[in-house]
This record gives structure tokens, C-alpha cells and sequence, in this order.
């Protein structure tokens, strides 16, 4: 039977907003020395939450783990629009909002449960010709992109104080929430962004779980080794 080091699997990371996920990725690698590093599920620099982060060998294992089912919790601004579909973008459009109220909100939401086809936001990590989006985004440059099929299984709001609506969605890996805020948004007439995410679960996992970033690179690699979970459970279905 092959044997595994006690740093070969996953710690469950409560992401700070700021950081890119790949930094959360560098600043672990630099912090305990471990060589393979690697996350499950890029969440944007202001979203918050539960980023599952595989040590070593775990790294095997990280497009099982990509491919869960996620959870977040969120807030959507209405009335303002913006080119990246959420507050880190450039406002593209305000316009007044409407008199609504969370009926009106989950009956409108309802349109985008069960199966999207869903077009990547130019501002977005995915790569066309080697270059991310929003590198040429940032030149002006737009291009076309292959709508992708992804499935939101929930999406209901639970509180609205104009102009914010607090959310829940369920959903399958790579859909784009700032989108479904976006498209939103022109569907009630006023426009929208996200303005808050918050990731919640993925797969089995639970940000109960999480231990805050800032708190895991004070860890001495003794402790660190209490907090991940081994290859063989984390290889259990």
C-alpha cells in the first residue's frame, strides 16, 4: 500500500476579500515549504468563504473536488450595472429602482433555476489564445465566448432592503453568480450587480469547517498537520 505524508491531502480555507485564490495558493506554498499546492474553485478577489486547498498528493484529487456542487450566500445591488457584473467593475449603466419586494424578487430568480446555458463575463479568468479575458477587457477589447451549460438547482432571496437583495444559490461548478445578478438585473428593468459572495459549501464540505487564512499561516507546520484532511478520506465519495 502506497504511504502518504501527513501533509498530502486538503485544508479547508476561509478566504479573506482581496486575495486571488492562486495568492491564497502562494502564500501557503511559501509559508510551509509544501511544493504541490492547488485550489478547488477560484473565487473572485472580494468573495469570501470556503476555498478547498490540496497539499501534495491531494493535488491528484483536485478535479474530483472541482467538480462539486457549490453553495454560496450573497448580496445584489440593484439600480447600478457594471462592466465586470459585480462592485469590483466600472458602473455602465444606473437607472431607478422599481417598487419590489421578495416576492416579486423569488418569482423573478425563479427564471434562472434548473438548466442556463450562460456566456462567461468578459471580466473573467477564463483564457482565450493563452490570455485571460480580463486582460484584454481592460484594453477594450471584447470577443466572443462560447456559452457554457451549467444548472442552478436553488436561488431564492431571503431579505430585501432596497436597493439590496440578500441570496442563497445552489449550483453546479463554473456558474457565474455576478451573471445571474447581472442578468437579473435587465430582467426586473433597473439594472444590477453583485455585490457581496460568500461561498458556503462545496461538495461535502461546509465553511463551518474553514479556518480563516490569516490564522493558518501562523500555524507551525505541527499544527498545520492537525488541520488536513488525508488523501484516503478526502478520495472517499
Amino acid at each position: 500500500m502506497q504511504e502518504f505524508s501527513p501533509f498530502d491531502g486538503a485544508i479547508l480555507i476561509d478566504k479573506p476579500p482581496g486575495p486571488t485564490s492562486h495568492d491564497v495558493v502562494d502564500a501557503i506554498r511559501r509559508r510551509f515549504g509544501i511544493r504541490k499546492v492547488g485550489h478547488c474553485g477560484t473565487l473572485d478577489p472580494n468573495a469570501t468563504g470556503l476555498l478547498v486547498i490540496v497539499l501534495g498528493r491531494g493535488t491528484k484529487l483536485s478535479e474530483k473536488l472541482m467538480g462539486d456542487d457549490k453553495v454560496y450566500e450573497g448580496t445584489i445591488q440593484f439600480g447600478i450595472a457594471t462592466n465586470s457584473y459585480d462592485a469590483d467593475g466600472e458602473v455602465t449603466e444606473t437607472r431607478p429602482v422599481p417598487a419590489l419586494n421578495l416576492d416579486q424578487l423569488n418569482e423573478a430568480a425563479a427564471a434562472f433555476i434548473g438548466d442556463l446555458m450562460q456566456t462567461p463575463p468578459m471580466v473573467s479568468a477564463i483564457k482565450k489564445g493563452g490570455v485571460p479575458l480580463y486582460k484584454l477587457a481592460r484594453k477594450g477589447i471584447e470577443i466572443e465566448r462560447e456559452p457554457r451549460l451549467v444548472h442552478v438547482y436553488n436561488f431564492r432571496f431571503n431579505e430585501y432592503r432596497e436597493p439590496t437583495g440578500q441570496f442563497r444559490i445552489a449550483c453546479t461548478k463554473g456558474t457565474y453568480v455576478r451573471s445571474i445578478a447581472h442578468e437579473l438585473g435587465q430582467k426586473i428593468g433597473c439594472g444590477a450587480h453583485l455585490a457581496t459572495l460568500r461561498r458556503t459549501a462545496s461538495g461535502k464540505f461546509d465553511v463551518a469547517g474553514t479556518t480563516p487564512l490569516a490564522e493558518v499561516l501562523k500555524l507551525t507546520p505541527a499544527e498545520l498537520e492537525k488541520k488536513v484532511i488525508p488523501f484516503l478520506k478526502l478520495a472517499q465519495p
